[in-house]
């Protein structure tokens, strides 16, 4: 596999490209952005300040502008330009996809103690993310495709709601691949969010899923304003990436100082930076794990590379680190079995599914093999580390839970009636039987319950139903039973 000469980036790497002298797409666009002066930079500030008075000028709604946050170090750049050297008055609007590290619960509740701003908060309900983690990841591997779809979704629509026309992003969209150079002074787009954020997906794509069940009603947040909707507003997304000089690394050193913003305590299994992505505990681990099955690199590519070229390390280092973190199956990956109810072994028949022949091939001992930047290749067999104990494992007392998981519950007390109501259709066939424990024989009725009709036994006091189906019957309802299957 061909690999770029200056960073660490595959040729396989999302929307990225490598030319004729071995340099990838990404490190080109950050040499044109390395290449503006001071003088440049200046020059795009004002370019950023005019497009925000003249928003400003006809903007009714209250506040100034929205800006998108997690709460990570991005957010509270954001809101420091905004809401600290602007002066502006921010809406923070947050889609909270039930995933936060401590650490990330921390800082985005801190956000509007040390900003003069407001937040709104939005969380779809626990079940519905369940269900749409076990759908995305079967239909294109990636269970975190919901927050993807919430992140670049509710802003927008909180945004058309309350007639606020301008949107505050962080860093240059795609600026991993080197999408869009200096002088597009690219915006946030419908196009944009749909065929790379949603991987082409939308809400509608999830309804009439043969075994997650969800409703139109259950993804409203998910629904992407109208053109029209859009239009009325005027809503517009800017990323102040296109204005200011962007040095995650910087920004990450600001924020701890001024405001008190808390970097993960433990360190990553995936990657060695510690600053990135605590807002979703899978985004350094198995959705990052998903990516690496699928592309052969995982974030430790995406953060050496940036790192290197912006001189913070050495491509050798870089390459420490991708042979460090790379290959690592993270142990989250049984945080996430246990939430959304799946088995190991279905998760890797799904998992090995959506491996990308250019880069792997499965050897006769079932392990995968795959060429790497340190020129080498080597086997990665599907178990590497130990299995840390589940939950369940660590509770005092075993629960019916634990047991018979309450969805699984629900589903077979779903089949069971269904089974009932087909079985009574021939209750006409039903046959009056004696008590069976005494054999004798009653005709006072005890009560009724689901169509079945119960006795009590004058003479044991036993409680029996009467009549009931016979051998036959009873042979064909085994035999067909969905409950019975189930």
């Amino acid at each position: 596999m061909k690999y770029c000469k200056r960073c660490v980036y595959p040729e396989v790497a999302v929307n990225l490209y490598i030319d004729e002298e071995g340099i990838c797409s990404s490190c080109r666009t950050f040499d044109k952005f390395q290449t503006l002066s001071e003088e440049d930079w200046a020059k795009r500030k004002i370019k950023f300040e005019k497009i925000i008075k003249g928003i400003l000028k006809n903007n009714t709604s209250g506040y100034d502008c929205i800006v998108p946050v997690s709460g990570g170090k991005d957010s509270y750049y954001q809101a420091h330009k905004v809401a600290t050297e602007y002066g502006l008055k921010p809406l923070l609007v947050t889609y909270h996809a039930n995933n936060y590290l401590p650490e990330g619960d921390y800082n985005r509740d801190r956000m509007r103690h040390v900003f003069n701003a407001d937040h709104l908060v939005f969380g779809p309900s626990v079940e519905v993310l369940k269900k749409l983690n076990r759908l995305c990841f079967r239909k294109m591997g990636d269970m975190n495709w919901h927050a993807h779809c919430g992140i670049m979704t509710y802003p927008i629509q909180v945004a058309a709601k309350f007639n606020i026309p301008l949107i505050i992003w962080g860093e240059t969209t795609w600026d991993i691949s080197g999408m869009f150079e200096p002088d597009d002074f690219v915006e946030f787009s419908a196009r944009m969010r749909h065929e790379h954020m949603l991987r082409g997906f939308e809400w509608h794509d999830m309804l009439d899923d043969a075994i997650e069940k969800v409703n139109e009603k259950d993804l409203l947040w998910a629904k992407y304003p109208s053109d029209e909707e859009i239009l009325k507003v005027g809503v517009r997304g800017l990323y102040i990436g296109n204005y200011f000089k962007w040095d995650p690394n910087s920004h990450a050193k600001m924020v701890q100082k001024k405001y008190g913003w808390k970097p993960r305590t433990e360190p990553f299994e995936r990657t060695y930076r510690r600053f990135s992505n605590l807002d979703d505990r899978y985004e350094n681990g198995l959705h990052d794990y998903m990516k690496y099955i699928k592309f052969g690199y995982g974030r430790t590519s995406d953060h050496t590379s940036k790192d290197i070229r912006t001189g913070y390390m050495t491509r050798a280092e870089g390459i420490k680190m991708v042979r460090k973190y790379e290959h690592v199956i993270p142990s989250d990956l049984y945080h996430w079995l246990n939430y959304v109810d799946m088995s190991e072994g279905e998760f890797w028949r799904l998992a090995n599914s959506f491996r990308d022949t250019r880069v792997w091939r499965k050897e006769k001992n079932d392990s995968w093999v795959k060429d790497n930047i340190w020129g080498k290749e080597e086997a990665y067999p599907q178990k590497e580390s130990p299995k840390p104990k589940r939950k369940r494992l660590e509770r005092d007392r075993v629960t019916e839970d634990d047991i018979r998981p309450a969805n699984l519950r629900k589903k077979l007390e779903e089949f069971v009636e269904t089974d009932s109501k087909e079985f009574l259709s021939h209750s006409n066939e039903f046959v009056e039987v004696s008590c069976p424990a005494c054999g004798l024989d009653n005709e006072e009725t005890a009560f009724v319950k689901r169509g079945y009709t119960f006795k009590k036994c004058e003479k044991c006091r036993t409680y029996y139903i009467s009549p009931r189906p016979d051998e036959e019957l009873l042979k064909a309802y085994y035999s067909n039973s969905r409950a019975s299957k189930f």
